[in-house]
């Protein structure tokens, strides 16, 4: 009894010890400091996060914010714990544990109240930029889902990194047994970046995500949009008499072919009479189903041209060759107003190169989109060349998105592009687009980067409003004419790798008009944020994000009008498209 009354009066005074030195010099807090994450990133982490609160080009729902948040702060705490390893190795005295602490302290107490003012803050931004492009200012905007998603994102990231480090830090103790300490740590280093590089692309990305997005896809690509049926004309692909037969077309072929307007359609909204429309559309599965064994493009190449000497579309006023997005995607907004423009008197083709969606397939097949659509442009060019003058068909071409890009990659300059089509109707040309990025960049000075002026307007115009920017400059506007669709919030339009570390020029005064002025370029961030813009951009009213609307029947009106079309024609049409758009 007396030893453990001893015991017990020693450990008590130990503790009472303990409980008498300040905090910073106690056992426990000291050790938790030495163990907590560097203070330094911490901060970078955080300011990071408060810079992703900023709106971009297109509103954004607060799960994606939190998305945002989260990359960017693992991104600033990266940033931090290098500027702190810099800090260490030149200055040679460190604070001590008390300072630290005391700055912890601050950290706590500042960053939560600034945090709560700012996602605040960030909501009344998020809702003038809704009201700015035509959207309800009601807006959820979940900040302690905000904050929770941004912190466990950037848990896992840091976790991640952290996993990463121990290991390669392993590695060259390892491999220092064996090697001289300068050769393991390069060698390690090397190791360890190819074994991530490896996991990331090989294991996430092509067996991940790739895998995962191919078997949706390809699943998709062969269903039916409900409502669509197989057509009867026999001047569609698809239908009776077809080279290519209906289970061949892929989704977005079947919804293409299976929709066709009909001669009675156009005439009961023009009042003229009508023929039926001329659409030719390859599916990718199409060389297989024929047994083709050279190249799958040239054989569907070779498909569609077949088609158009069976629907004998080099007699048609209009001949259109429509670049598709990675699903075979062709804009319905885009071909039925040339359709109804011309009394049915067209002809459409299109060609499918991929079913994945855009964004996977300008990762892995945007060499295949321009290989494809190439090779389609230049066999009915060829054919269209050949043909007497006085009997050819209006050749033009056109294309939305990813297939605005494909249909741009066909062709070497603008130039090469003037000399070769009747007309060209682009909508939201990627920044990758050879052509509007070559005339982005050799524009007047006097234009901005998003309504860009080229040689005066003589061949080339851009618009998000087109009937009033396509009425602009006042100097005269020669045929051959190309008009380009391009919104100023149209985060697909601006998207690039340049973003992580260069100031864009579209966030140069003066912004756009549905730009909100309260939009800041940050390293990384913006980068980030515009990425993400890129899933919502559909999620808009036209013409803002990646949506265009109506705006066709302008441009087709501008570009490829039917003898005796007048102005008025093209506000009816308009407003009749515009009445029938649904969200892509």
């Amino acid at each position: 009894m007396i030893a453990m009354g001893s015991t017990a009066r020693s450990l008590a005074g130990r503790i009472g010890a303990a409980a008498r030195k300040p905090y910073w010099q106690r056992p426990g807090p000291a050790h938790l400091v030495r163990r907590w994450p560097d203070l330094t990133a911490t901060c970078v982490a955080t300011v990071f996060f408060w810079f992703s609160l900023t709106p971009s080009l297109v509103p954004r729902p607060w799960f994606l914010q939190g998305l945002i948040g989260g990359i960017n702060a693992a991104i600033g705490y990266a940033l931090g714990v290098t500027l702190s390893w810099l800090f260490r190795l030149l200055v040679a005295r460190r604070p001590s544990q008390a300072v630290r602490a005391h700055a912890w302290q601050a950290y706590f107490l500042i960053s939560p109240v600034c945090a709560v003012w700012l996602i605040s803050e960030s909501a009344h931004l998020q809702r003038q930029l809704r009201v700015l492009q035509g959207l309800p200012p009601s807006l959820t905007w979940h900040a302690p889902m905000i904050a929770l998603i941004t912190v466990a994102l950037w848990a896992v990231l840091l976790l991640l990194a952290r996993a990463v480090r121990l290991g390669a830090s392993r590695l060259i103790r390892l491999l220092g047994r064996l090697l001289p300490r300068p050769a393991a740590v390069g060698l390690g280093l090397l190791l360890s970046s190819l074994a991530v590089l490896f996991c990331v692309q090989d294991l996430v990305f092509e067996r991940g995500v790739v895998d995962v997005a191919d078997r949706i896809s390809k699943a998709t690509d062969g269903g039916t949009k409900e409502g669509v049926t197989p057509p009867t004309s026999r001047l569609v692909s698809g239908g009776p008499g077809s080279y290519i037969r209906w289970r061949d077309l892929g989704f977005q072929g079947r919804n293409f072919a299976g929709s066709v307007l009909t001669s009675e359609e156009i005439t009961d909204w023009t009042g003229r009479d009508a023929v039926d429309p001329v659409r030719i559309y390859a599916g990718s599965a199409a060389p297989e189903a024929f047994a083709y064994d050279e190249d799958p493009v040239a054989a569907q190449v070779d498909l569609a041209m077949k088609e158009l000497d069976r629907t004998r579309a080099f007699e048609r006023d209009v001949l259109a060759i429509a670049g598709t997005t990675g699903t075979g995607w062709v804009n319905a907004n885009v071909v039925e107003p040339l359709e109804y423009m011309h009394d049915g008197n067209t002809a459409t083709v299109a060609l499918q190169y991929s079913y994945l969606p855009s964004w996977l397939s300008f990762l892995v097949d945007k060499e295949k989109a321009a290989h494809a659509t190439r090779e389609l442009v230049d066999a009915v060019r060829a054919r269209w060349a050949a043909l007497p003058p006085d009997e050819r068909p209006r050749l033009v071409v056109t294309g939305e998105s990813l297939g605005a890009y494909a249909v741009e990659a066909s062709y070497e300059r603008p130039g090469e592009l003037l000399d070769n089509v009747d007309g060209a109707l682009l909508l939201g040309s990627p920044n990758f687009s050879p052509i509007s990025r070559e005339i982005r960049a050799h524009r007047d000075p006097s234009s901005p980067v998003w309504r860009p002026l080229y040689e005066e307007g003589r061949h080339f115009r851009f618009a998000q409003f087109p009937r009033r920017d396509l009425a602009r400059p006042a100097g005269p506007w020669k045929e051959p004419r190309v008009v380009y669709l391009q919104n100023a919030s149209d985060p697909v339009v601006w998207w690039s790798y340049d973003l992580l570390l260069q100031r864009p020029e579209w966030l140069e005064d003066p912004l756009g008009p549905d730009i909100t002025p309260e939009i800041t370029w940050f390293p990384f961030v913006t980068f980030w944020q515009t990425s993400v813009d890129m899933a919502v951009s559909y999620g808009v009213q036209a013409p803002h994000g990646h949506r265009y609307g109506a705006s066709p029947v302008d441009g087709w009106a501008a570009v490829a009008p039917r003898e005796g079309w007048t102005d008025a024609d093209t506000r009816r049409l308009h407003d009749f498209i515009a009445s029938r758009d649904t969200p892509y």
